[in-house]
């Protein structure tokens, strides 16, 4: 009997452990080759198509870029993660990843789990010693419905266990404890926290959930989201929901995502740095170096406000508007005409006027002078 296909990347739920493992495992995805304005023209209807579909894709896949905020976020979740390897009647140190939309929080998390459950795998095979399949991640994400039962019922959904359907919430949870003790998870990945009601009823329970999953479980509790120390995650209070929250806040480490920033010389290396690199995996006929470092660098940072989810959302809609209508480059006029999330737009207006002024620049300076 032959293999499985694996599912396409473009079609993963990383909900469900197949899917999990088949973006762990899938290699990265090769450049096409960069062609000439005369080569791409010499092309035949199929060719170009087949081309272009490459393209597509690449530019809907340019990242994850290793920009520095990526490389710190990395660098403390694999000292929280490796250093929660002490017995398992010991409580572990949970991460909270807490950054705005916008900043890539999610995708560098994702890169980072890709990396340790590559490294476990490495070390410790795709079975346990009791004959099981290792999952070193367990990831689920989280809606705004989602109490006590729910989240039990998600990571059963992630291992595909039969019991999935009925239970009660605690016949759940120990059907997720004995899933996790089985397939040796290390880390259990927690997305879009932020839709909890924190201070609602269900938000009491799951928290006080979450202290039986540190407890009881042999993990890293590794959540995302959006203001969970407004949402009361982090709370010390005395009383009511507020003590209910205290021993989560006293066991997370609080991990956050910074925007790109033009305020100092250092932030704007890192700025030039991050477009140079984009450019770098760019695949359109008629681009040139400095197409976005120097030619674009402040039109990009006002149309991003240096939120790295923003700038991909727009470079990416650029490059599919410069292959369909023939640009083969991207400029100030073609990027004019793609449309940006919202929240980028509205904050557009002010730091444009401030950078053609010259009150700001996204340039560094080299000797001295302007980077040209």
């Amino acid at each position: 009997m032959s293999d499985p296909i694996p599912p396409s990347p473009g079609n993963l739920a990383l909900s469900r452990k197949e899917d999990f493992k088949a973006f762990a495992d899938a290699p990265r995805r090769d450049q096409p080759e960069l062609l000439t304005m005369a080569a791409l023209k010499g092309l035949d209807d199929g060719a170009r198509a087949a081309y272009d579909r490459l393209r597509r894709e690449r530019h809907a896949n340019l990242g994850p870029v290793r920009t520095p905020q990526l490389a710190e976020l990395h660098e403390d979740l694999w000292d929280i993660v490796d250093s929660n390897v002490q017995d398992g009647d010991k409580a572990k140190g949970a991460v909270a990843v807490d950054a705005f939309p916008g900043l890539g929080k999610t995708t560098s998390v994702l890169a980072f789990l890709r990396e340790f459950h590559r490294r476990e795998i490495a070390e410790e095979g795709e079975w346990t010693a009791d004959g099981h399949e290792r999952w070193p991640v367990c990831r689920v994400g989280l809606t705004g419905n989602t109490g006590m039962k729910d989240l039990n019922r998600a990571m059963l959904e992630f291992f595909g266990h039969p019991g999935r359907a009925r239970g009660t919430t605690a016949q759940f949870g120990h059907r997720a404890l004995d899933c996790v003790l089985s397939c040796e998870v290390r880390v259990l990945a927690l997305d879009d926290l932020h839709f909890l009601r924190w201070r609602a009823s269900s938000g009491i329970q799951v928290s006080n959930h979450l202290k039986w999953i540190a407890n009881e479980f042999p993990v890293t509790l590794v959540m995302i989201g959006v203001g969970l120390a407004d949402k009361g995650l982090f709370s010390e209070g005395g009383h009511g929901a507020d003590a209910a929250l205290a021993q989560t806040g006293r066991r997370t480490t609080r991990l956050g995502m910074r925007p790109f920033t033009i305020d100092t010389e250092a932030g704007r290396r890192e700025w030039r740095q991050m477009l140079l690199a984009l450019e770098q995996r760019i695949v359109l006929a008629d681009k040139h170096p400095g197409m976005l470092a120097d030619d674009l660098s402040d039109y990009l940072f006002a149309r991003s406000t240096g939120h790295i989810g923003s700038l991909m959302t727009l470079i990416n809609r650029g490059c599919q508007r410069a292959v369909r209508c023939g640009e083969e480059r991207l400029s100030l006029d073609l990027l004019d005409g793609v449309k940006n999330d919202e929240a980028s737009e509205r904050a557009r207006k002010e730091l444009h006027a401030a950078l053609e002024t010259r009150r700001l620049t996204s340039r560094p300076r080299r000797g001295g002078t302007r980077v040209a």
